[in-house]
């Protein structure tokens, strides 16, 4: 018998049929349903020596709830949650409640992060369901504009909440700051989003503050310390790393005085070269990178001094913009060796908001002041679950005690 000749065409909503996908959506049914048998499993073994008034088990089996669709990456997966039923006659009624699968659960919680990316990437609120169709499948309901609109509304209340946590258990280590700015609206001025990052004694680092202030000015950044000391931040931070925005480090100095300050490598890097010529930039860098790549503080400290000799003559203002921060810049030096990749640059928040950085001129014409805010406050806390921990973490201690360091050595 002759093979057929005859290609299928594709199908017609615009989603190819994928075999793989399929086996992994069932795949994935079949593993959460497994998730919260056991955790029905665990609640009725808890309860399983309750009785009620005529000897039958208090807790028992009840069915299950209708049957729904959760929206995950691997587009919509079918679930069923089991019930219970509470034959007790006491008031308050037992009731199970599914950590994997709350009540009113709809979406993963990686589509809800994906939902700030793609707006911050240049997709208008009117064009998510046709990207999200395009990832996901044709069958991603409940994605349209107005859930969109809802889902933005969620998160500034988030953002406001979490704007007001208690700070007291906190004690920061090491602090990072910078000032990130984007434009809401074309006809607007530039908005300027102030972060400030923290790591604590465990090593463990999150966001400490996060709000819009005017420029980079120091009553901005003095009111955002001020709000986290408000809230318990009383434990004066160890070092703060940041670039060379004066507003910042003269609000450091009035709220936590005896904090040491780093100024970020990337950023001086890029201002020393900016003020030399290109074809001299490419060797100068490596020059630079010679500084405070060094393995000890002498070996530092003469690779500075042979960027001054050899560059100072010709190009005095590029030098210039290195040696007036040279003890700041060689602060890290002071701290455990293990720390230094981590403390040299403010990069845990450039990384982060490079996309906001970028983002097309269809986004900056839809974005206001609010959303940019909240969109802000979303990128940094799916970005914060997703972060490691300091490596040397066992140094930390030492330096809240007070001890100095030379190299990875307590001096």
């Amino acid at each position: 018998m002759k093979n057929p000749t005859i290609t299928p065409l594709p199908d017609p909503s615009g989603f190819s049929p994928d075999p793989l996908t399929d086996v992994l959506r069932s795949g994935a049914r079949e593993l959460i349903q497994q998730a919260v048998e056991a955790e029905l499993s665990a609640l009725l073994a808890a309860h399983a020596g309750e009785r009620t008034e005529d000897g039958r088990a208090r807790i028992v089996r009840h069915g299950h709830l209708p049957e729904r669709e959760v929206m995950t990456g691997i587009g919509p997966v079918p679930v069923k949650v089991p019930r219970i039923r509470d034959r007790g006659d006491g008031a308050e009624k037992i009731r199970f409640t599914s950590s994997i699968l709350p009540p009113y659960l709809r979406k993963a919680k990686s589509i809800e992060e994906l939902l700030p990316w793609l707006y911050l990437k240049g997709i208008s609120t009117g064009d998510f369901q046709e990207a999200l169709a395009a990832l996901l499948g044709p069958n991603a309901a409940g994605l349209s504009s107005t859930t969109i609109s809802r889902l933005k509304a969620v998160w500034w209340e988030e953002y406001e909440r979490w704007q007001c946590r208690d700070l007291g258990a906190r004690r920061i280590v090491y602090i990072w700051a910078d000032g990130v700015y984007f434009r809401p609206r074309m006809a607007e001025e530039k908005q300027c989003v102030l972060v400030l990052i923290g790591a604590d004694e465990w090593g463990r680092k999150e966001v400490l503050g996060l709000t819009d202030g005017y420029r980079e000015s120091t009553q901005s950044w003095r009111e955002l310390l001020l709000d986290l000391k408000r809230r318990g931040l009383t434990h004066v931070p160890d070092l703060a790393v940041g670039d060379g925005a004066l507003g910042f480090w003269t609000a450091l100095r009035e709220v936590f005085g005896t904090t040491r300050e780093q100024r970020c490598w990337v950023h001086k890097t890029g201002n020393v070269l900016n003020a030399m010529p290109k074809s001299v930039q490419p060797k100068a860098k490596g020059h630079l990178h010679d500084i405070w790549q060094a393995e000890t503080r002498a070996e530092a400290e003469a690779a500075f001094d042979f960027f001054v000799e050899t560059y100072g003559v010709k190009y005095d203002k590029a030098v210039a913009k290195l040696v007036k921060d040279r003890d700041v810049l060689l602060a890290f030096y002071d701290f455990p060796a293990e720390h230094w990749k981590h403390i040299r640059t403010s990069n845990p928040i450039e990384s982060t908001f490079a996309t906001v950085r970028h983002r097309t001129g269809k986004t900056r014409g839809c974005l206001s002041r609010k959303t940019g805010l909240a969109m802000a406050f979303r990128l940094m806390m799916s970005a914060q679950s997703k972060w490691r921990k300091l490596d040397g973490a066992n140094r930390l201690p030492e330096i809240i005690q007070g001890i100095a360091f030379e190299g990875n050595r307590p001096i």
